[in-house]
């Protein structure tokens, strides 16, 4: 069973000629139609519910969240010179913001299989004081700190292009979340480096592989298979939540990683194989610029998730291997041992 949470911000918190744009949810629910037709019944679709303001200060400061909406309140502005805010963003960002916590509910309460939450703005770039990076809230850290309040133990893979600066930094002293990350070296937001390890009460949970540009997804799986899942398998993680960012693929504009649909079908499936059962792991749309590649690789993403044949949706977009980040993959491991030691 599929469950989508959304769509939201198909027509709302418009910034005219910026690449975080409307038509991305209009590209993602494309491809969930793509996947739709082979699952059917298996397939529903929610309306995204508002976070509460109480549910954002798990992981933002009350000063932010109040300066977020009285900025919006007062006709919008910017954030940082990337990142916006309209008179209706910030009914899409609460959106954004809740419908992790919604497909929390979903999936604790009876619905079986993934939930994956189709809105934006995204939000891994955002801080617990600052929207950054295109971001105004931090969707996928609010979730989870809804989970580990009640006791869970959270992985969360972002496998966007970009470092999720704003997640590690909210949870890099929490001993009950796992951060990894795999992403693009040198980049924004400039973080992100392997030695970045956690802090005292957490020394070891976060985990970031920076690979070069040109890495294929080889490298990419080689970062989770070889330096990520011994520090999972220890964890023991409960539930898997996913920063799905899909700009590492090589028509995105935004950076310059070497994947295709194909290869985002075989992620979705190494960090399936984290989760531990049914109805345990829940995708977060963060990046993804060109707006057929992003079609293409939810697709592909979602048909991995839902046990469909991938090869169908992949569309003739073979597996990438042979670029150079296999090399960066053992230096991130190597790195992170010696911070560790």
């Amino acid at each position: 069973m599929l469950t989508i949470i959304g769509p939201s911000g198909a027509s709302s918190h418009d910034g005219g000629r910026h690449p975080e744009r409307p038509a991305r949810i209009a590209a993602v629910m494309d491809g969930i139609a793509d996947v739709g037709m082979v699952l059917g019944n298996e397939l529903a679709i929610v309306a995204a519910e508002p976070a509460s303001v109480a549910d954002l200060e798990r992981v933002h400061s009350a000063a932010y969240i109040e300066h977020v909406r009285a900025l919006c309140a007062a006709g919008g502005g910017h954030l940082d010179p990337d990142t916006y805010a309209r008179p209706d963003s910030w009914d899409a960002a609460l959106r954004s913001a809740g419908a992790g916590v919604q497909a929390i509910g979903a999936l604790t309460g009876g619905a079986p299989g993934v939930a994956f939450v189709a809105t934006r703005p995204p939000g891994h770039h955002a801080l617990p004081e600052q929207g950054m990076g295109f971001c105004l809230f931090n969707n996928v850290a609010v979730a989870a700190s809804v989970l580990a309040d009640e006791g869970e133990r959270v992985l969360i893979v972002d496998w966007d292009v970009h470092h999720g600066n704003g997640t590690q930094d909210i949870f890099w002293d929490d001993p009950r979340v796992l951060y990894v990350s795999t992403h693009q070296s040198p980049l924004y937001p400039g973080t992100g480096r392997a030695d970045e390890v956690g802090g005292p009460r957490a020394r070891g949970l976060t985990v970031n592989v920076p690979l070069p540009p040109g890495a294929t997804g080889d490298a990419v799986r080689r970062a989770l298979g070889e330096v990520a899942a011994p520090v999972i398998d220890a964890f023991a993680p409960t539930w898997v939540l996913v920063s799905a960012g899909f700009d590492a693929h090589r028509a995105d504009p935004m950076a310059e990683l070497s994947l295709s649909a194909g290869d985002f079908a075989l992620l979705a499936r190494d960090v399936a194989a984290f989760t531990p059962g049914d109805g345990r792991l829940i995708a977060f749309l963060e990046g993804g610029y060109d707006l057929d590649a992003l079609r293409r690789s939810v697709t592909s993403s979602l048909a991995a998730w839902s046990a469909a044949d991938v090869n169908e949706w992949s569309e003739g977009e073979e597996i990438t291997e042979g670029g150079p980040g296999s090399g960066a993959v053992l230096e991130a491991l190597a790195v992170r041992e010696r911070a560790l030691a």
